[in-house]
């Protein structure tokens, strides 16, 4: 009966998982590049995979620049220096910026949009959108991060005389640091993403980069929209 409640909340994690539009995305835009690492940008099923899983995610993603134009007018956190404040907003306004003029695309690629060249023109700037803002996204985890480490070594001095491990305010900085920490790391893999899908340097960043990059990407994505377990009762 224990293995049988453990298998159903589970199950009821995944339900909750999998009922969020933006983890069904980020699972399609993992078969998106790992399409694209496969195919190597030579025409055949992967390809063709990684075309359509490309167009499907598009819908996903109606009215999604809501959320960054939001948050672009919304007020920061008392206390933010005013450099993370000018790079959190102009991510807000670029990424807000790509998910508006990537529905553009989606008219075009659908037919409902007859001007291809003004479609490609369109995809371009957006990508550059989503470029810039992922080098802003990258430079504000870098600042968080360097003030998570300084408020923790204010904090280690405090604590001195006691284990930090125990401490509820301490451990909350050091989960917030390695949330931040992953964050970077997807923000910086995703620049290389932009500049494959861009075609800003060919050689080094081939089709099956991009996928590779992409794959990873989305594994970490999919890993942070992860819902969180039920605590268990300890008698």
């Amino acid at each position: 009966m224990g293995s049988l409640d453990v298998a159903r909340a589970e199950l009821a994690l995944a339900v909750v998982y999998l009922n969020k539009a933006e983890a069904r995305d980020k699972i399609c835009r993992a078969i998106q590049y790992g399409s694209k690492f496969l195919s190597n940008g030579e025409p055949g099923t992967a390809q063709n995979v990684d075309k359509s899983t490309s167009l499907a995610r598009k819908v996903f993603r109606l009215f999604k620049f809501i959320n960054d134009l939001h948050g672009l007018i919304s007020p920061n956190a008392p206390g933010t220096p005013l450099p993370l404040i000018l790079l959190g907003k102009s991510k807000n306004a670029l990424l807000s910026s790509f998910l508006f003029l990537d529905q553009i695309v989606w008219l075009g690629r659908t037919g409902i949009y007859k001007n291809k060249e003004r479609t490609e023109l369109i995809g371009r700037i957006s990508l550059y959108c989503w470029l810039g803002s992922s080098v802003c996204t990258t430079l504000v985890e870098i600042g968080e991060i360097g003030r998570l480490s300084a408020s923790m070594k204010k904090l280690e001095k405090e604590l001195k005389n006691t284990n930090k491990y125990k401490n509820e305010q301490y451990q909350s900085k050091a989960q917030k640091s390695n949330e931040r920490s992953l964050a970077l790391v997807k923000a910086a893999l995703d620049i290389g993403v932009a500049v494959g899908l861009l075609q800003l340097a060919p050689k080094k960043v081939t089709p099956r980069v991009t996928g590779a990059i992409g794959f990873v990407t989305s594994l970490i994505s999919c890993y942070q929209l992860l819902p969180s377990p039920p605590k268990t009762k300890t008698s």
